[in-house]
């Protein structure tokens, strides 16, 4: 099954790429590796503003990052010139978690854009990964995650 299918199947529609919202690009790619920069999460368009540990759950936490790898996808299909079935892997995730001090399930709302990533891609889209506590994130945004993939 291609990507897209699975993407289908999911009800899963790529939205437009975002723009850069200071001096840097939303992808550079070296050879074939394409680095993503971070992505903040969005709901209803606007960033998902909110702390991990004070006002955000780590349920609603885990739904922020999967909307974030749902961005990240779009923007690989860019960095793909338009093919998602040019990737050929998920090779690491990096989340930021904006959470409080005592906050400890970084790890448990990045699954939510790790899931994602291999319901979509399958095996080529099992990946290394880190979670990180933050103390704040750019505009507030609860989540924000970056990317590393292996296209043809």
């Amino acid at each position: 099954m291609s990507f897209y299918k699975k993407l289908a199947a999911l009800n899963i529609e790529l939205p437009a790429v975002a723009v850069p919202a200071a001096a840097y690009v939303m992808f550079a790619q070296t050879g074939n590796t394409v680095f993503l920069s971070g992505h903040l999460a969005k709901k209803d368009g606007k960033v998902w503003l909110g702390q991990l540990g004070k006002n955000i759950s780590t349920e609603e936490g885990k739904l922020a990052a999967r909307a974030v790898a749902i961005d990240l996808i779009a923007t690989l299909q860019a960095a793909c010139g338009g093919d998602l079935n040019r990737v050929t892997r998920i090779v690491k995730v990096m989340s930021l978690v904006n959470s409080t001090g005592d906050y400890t399930e970084q790890h448990l709302v990045t699954n939510g854009a790790s899931e994602l990533l291999g319901e979509i891609f399958g095996d080529q889209g099992k990946h290394a990964r880190s979670a990180f506590g933050v103390a704040q994130l750019p505009l507030g945004a609860c989540v924000e995650i970056e990317l590393i993939a292996e296209i043809a």
